[in-house]
């Protein structure tokens, strides 16, 4: 099989190309910024990762990263839809190019349903993941 055909994302998360490898670490930071905010609290919770696997990169919701860790999971649409919003955000940045656009088409979320914190405002904010890659 060739490795570029391999599903080594297991159907999980939507591929994606960078420009180049020093990308990896601006779209990682990024999404750190991207997520859920508490509404009492300036709290935001991480929606997406991005996943560097064998040569390759796909943007995952961090429920997606419980399932490739056998774990279980309770993603819905709606957690679908946050993360395909992501992705069409970092695309529109031009920070990503999905190998297949049509992945995350539907569902999607409006963009109301995300909370994107400038980098500016990054160190008022308490940044949470609910997902540690490289922990089990």
């Amino acid at each position: 099989m060739n490795p570029v055909d391999e599903d080594i994302f297991q159907g999980l998360g939507v591929e994606v190309k960078l420009k180049s490898e020093q990308d990896f670490l601006k779209v990682k930071e990024t999404l750190t910024r991207i997520g859920v905010s508490s509404k009492q609290e300036k709290k935001l919770y991480q929606s997406c990762h991005i996943l560097h696997k064998r040569g390759r990169y796909a943007i995952m919701h961090f429920k997606e990263m419980f399932v490739l860790d056998g774990l279980k999971s309770d993603m819905d649409e709606n957690d679908l839809g946050r993360r395909n919003v992501i992705v069409k955000l970092l695309t529109e940045w031009g920070l990503i190019h999905p190998t297949n656009p049509d992945k995350y088409k539907e569902p999607q979320l409006g963009i109301n349903q995300i909370k994107i914190l400038p980098h500016s405002e990054k160190k008022d904010w308490t940044l949470i993941q609910k997902y540690h890659i490289g922990k089990k």
